[in-house]
């Protein structure tokens, strides 16, 4: 068989699998099968680049970073509908529509899926576009991270010159518990809600990320079909069904009590949909009557929207527990008498932060009003005073770390309050996944997975371990064997070597960044004399504050930290500065790199400038000497252009190195 049939035949093949396993939730071969076909495709398109089609699964993640989102004006205005929330204003909202329509107007009763609304625009059957909802008028541009929502076709059967379908993206409950499991592991804030967490995944600037999120999406309207005519708003959905869309769960009614006993029935399953649900969308099915309907200047007249209120329900708070993260966040929870809310038994609930329990005044032994935010994470909503025992005192956060004792401080810039230990052994694996991170002592084959491994192996209980660590133990873990385990022995102790800016960044001292690490290392030249320095020293450095000075000199001075550091002097880790600066010919510069760059990396454009005594900015201002724009340059080009910055050439930036 030619390459171009069989990759053809491949895509067609596993675009039709795809459709079965996403949308209609009936696949007919197994994972692996999938797998090893999707592999074969990766394979020839290497071999044969010009041959990847948009409608390839293997596109389904873009390989490029955004800058930022274009905006899109709609061709077809997405508009919010009106709110209700009685079952009287449901009868005067189907009373209206009879009068104006007669008394046989038909209704579509469909569960309103709490998430982010978006248009898709295809031409002629292939995936053109994709755009948030914004003001409804104008969007952004989403594009690539809505070609990573497997359900979303590349393709259609039917080939229109121009289709455009409404629909809301949302995160199934079951990834948004995963996500927020795994969040506060790490000690990081819960979303809120799987509608926040959607909406924030879908607004990633790289793709591959906002893949990660396993967002979905319910198709719920054609806004436009050129060349097709329907005469109801039903027609159109089971046409979108046959063009491979996952289309909304509805039901035609053409009664006021039906209406009233589908919303009923909707609330009541809620829990059965995969996707969270905020209330139920009441329209006309006829499309002539909604054109004759029309609009007003914010809704749409033939739609209303039912919106369930949350359940609430008393609890009593047994007791309030802290939580430390793998970042060294604090997190206080309420242990709360078990209760029954929206579907399930609910026994803790998160307290975000002090500040939280202060402004509610949450107490050990209150009788609390308890509901799940998003119809997911419990919350405390408030505090029936009347039912305060006597005797109960306000919380106080804890001054010390409940588990490596180390002290705690709190966020300039937030309310979160951390553990300041070097050696804590719950944030052992964030830390030492830091400490091995390209940016810092940059160790090859030290990632989470095989960190995890070796923190549960009992190997390594902080970053000085690594350096003890022997090729047998690390070839007894899964999926290492002894060649892996040799280079990863190799790779650790040729991170002996790096300059001091390596290691201070890797310690993770609270505002270190790299740029501040390498001007400590710059400034300081060993770890020895940075230890020794005083907070007017420190703060008489450019780039270094006040604040910044405060943690680097808790850092040093902890007992944690001195013993860390003489563990990595013992294990032989350099404490000095070896890079050198080349001249100081970009002193007094700054330099901000945009786009992809044929010769260097970022980075290593970044230490080219760095090297000869000027800075390397994130971000376009007035102050800025150059902007150095590779292949693809964005936002901060025009940005530059706009205020009037020099903007050079790779060329011509290699000719100022020279």
């Amino acid at each position: 068989m030619d390459y171009r049939e069989e990759m053809k035949k491949l895509r067609d093949t596993l675009n039709e699998h795809g459709y079965r396993y996403y949308v209609l939730d009936d696949p007919i071969i197994q994972d692996y099968e999938y797998d090893q076909l999707l592999r074969r495709l990766e394979d020839l398109e290497k071999d044969h680049p010009e041959e990847i089609t948009p409608d390839s699964p293997t596109q389904r993640i873009g390989g490029r970073t955004l800058e930022g989102f274009d905006t899109v004006t709609h061709e077809v205005p997405l508009e919010s509908l009106q709110d209700v929330f009685s079952p009287e204003e449901v009868e005067e909202f189907c009373q209206r529509m009879e009068n104006q329509l007669g008394s046989d107007v038909e209704y579509t009763v469909e569960p309103k899926v709490d998430g982010l609304s978006v248009a898709l625009e295809y031409r002629d059957g292939a995936f053109f576009r994709g755009a948030t909802r914004g003001d409804g008028r104008v969007g952004e541009d989403v594009t690539e991270n809505l070609r990573t929502i497997m359900s979303i076709p590349m393709t259609l059967p039917e080939k229109l010159p121009k289709l455009i379908v409404r629909g809301e993206v949302y995160m199934s409950r079951s990834v948004f518990e995963e996500l927020n499991a795994v969040r506060e592991q790490n000690g990081e804030p819960l979303m809120a809600n799987p509608r926040n967490a959607a909406a924030g995944s879908l607004r990633q600037l790289d793709p591959k990320t906002a893949a990660k999120r396993r967002l979905d999406i319910q198709v719920f309207n054609l806004q436009l079909a050129e060349g097709k005519e329907f005469a109801s708003h039903t027609e159109t959905l089971s046409y979108l069904e046959s063009q491979h869309f996952k289309v909304i769960p509805y039901r035609a009614v053409s009664q006021v009590p039906e209406c009233q006993q589908e919303i009923v029935r909707l609330n009541e399953e809620r829990l059965q949909f995969p996707f969270e649900i905020d209330g139920a969308v009441v329209k006309v099915n006829s499309l002539r009557a909604r054109e004759s309907l029309g609009s007003t200047s914010k809704n749409p007249k033939w739609a209303i929207a039912y919106k369930y209120p949350p359940e609430k329900k008393p609890s009593k708070v047994v007791d309030i527990t802290v939580q430390v993260g793998r970042t060294g966040v604090l997190t206080p929870k309420a242990t709360l008498e078990p209760v029954h809310l929206a579907g399930t038994t609910v026994t803790s609930a998160s307290l975000h932060n002090q500040d939280y329990i202060a402004e509610k005044d949450i107490r050990i032994g209150d009788t609390v009003i308890v509901q799940k935010a998003g119809e997911i994470i419990p919350e405390i909503v408030e505090v029936d005073f009347f039912k305060r025992p006597k005797g109960t005192t306000p919380y106080q956060f804890p001054e010390v770390c409940p588990v490596c004792g180390a002290p705690v401080f709190r966020d300039t810039d937030g309310a979160a309050i951390r553990c300041t230990g070097a050696e804590c052994p719950a944030q052992l694996l964030q830390n030492l996944t830091h400490f091995a991170s390209r940016d810092a002592m940059d160790i090859d084959g030290l990632g989470p997975a095989v960190l995890q491994q070796m923190i549960e192996a009992k190997l390594v209980s902080n970053a000085a371990d690594l350096y003890d660590l022997k090729a047998p133990e690390i070839a007894q873990l899964e999926r290492m064997g002894a060649k892996s385990a040799d280079n990863t022995v190799a790779a650790i102790e040729k991170s002996k070597g790096n300059d001091l800016s390596r290691l201070l960044y890797a310690l993770g001292i609270r505002q270190v960044g790299v740029k501040a690490a390498k001007v400590l290392s710059s400034h300081f030249r060993s770890y020895d004399a940075l230890a020794q320095s005083t907070l007017e020293e420190l703060t008489e450095i450019e780039d270094i504050g006040a604040v910044t000075a405060q943690f680097i000199l808790d850092w040093v001075q902890s007992p944690q930290s001195k013993d860390l550091i003489e563990r990595l002097k013992q294990a032989g880790v350099n404490m000095e500065s070896v890079n050198q600066m080349v001249d100081d010919r970009f002193s007094g510069m700054t330099f901000v790199l945009t786009g992809t760059l044929s010769k260097f990396t970022r980075d290593e454009a970044a230490a080219l400038i760095e090297e000869r005594g000027g800075k390397s900015a994130g971000s376009v201002s007035k102050k800025t000497t150059y902007v150095v724009a590779g292949e693809s340059a964005g936002s901060k080009l025009k940005k530059a252009q706009d205020l009037g910055v020099p903007v050079l050439t790779e060329e011509e930036f290699e000719e100022l190195l020279r």
